[in-house]
């Protein structure tokens, strides 16, 4: 039972973080797909506001070190885990399980078909903002993401905490 109390709070974290990130789409511009993020940098009315790939990296690794913190301290604080097999496990299942509402519910239900996330200069890329390859291959490179933040949570668990 604890999984799905902690797994509908850990999504609905997510999804408030999401949505604030939504209200100025240009900052999540490499959330895109390509043929939409080369289109925007081509249009003059986002020339100053892209962020660089340097800011996307930097962002990236914030997000994963916030999760890494929150996820250490639910495991051992909140599940009482004290091995690493423990913490990597229902650490990775936990990350697999927001992963997952992330690529069907953010991205495929909310993100493809919602007009807010279409940038002026690109409403006639209706088919890749109906990408949804785009979307599921981001699932897999957060899986392997997972296998590094959940490994170091595993780590971190058994070794400092």
């Amino acid at each position: 039972m604890i999984i799905v109390v902690e797994s509908i709070i850990l999504c609905a974290l997510f999804t408030l973080m999401v949505y604030i990130m939504s209200r100025n789409p240009i900052k999540t511009l490499y959330n895109y797909p390509p043929k939409i993020q080369e289109r925007v940098k081509s249009l003059d009315e986002y020339k100053d506001k892209i962020p660089t790939q340097k800011n996307k990296i930097v962002t990236k690794i914030f997000a994963s070190i916030l999760f890494l913190a929150i996820l250490c301290i639910v495991l051992r604080y909140i599940n009482g885990y004290t091995t690493f097999i423990e913490s990597f496990g229902y650490g990775f299942l936990l990350w697999t399980i927001v992963n997952l509402y992330d690529v069907i519910v953010l991205d495929i239900i909310w993100f493809c078909h919602d007009k807010h996330f279409v940038f002026k200069g690109t409403e006639d890329m209706t088919e890749e903002y109906h990408n949804y390859w785009f979307h599921i291959k981001g699932f897999f490179i957060g899986e392997l993401l997972a296998l590094i933040v959940c490994g170091l949570s595993g780590v971190i668990i058994q070794f400092i905490l």
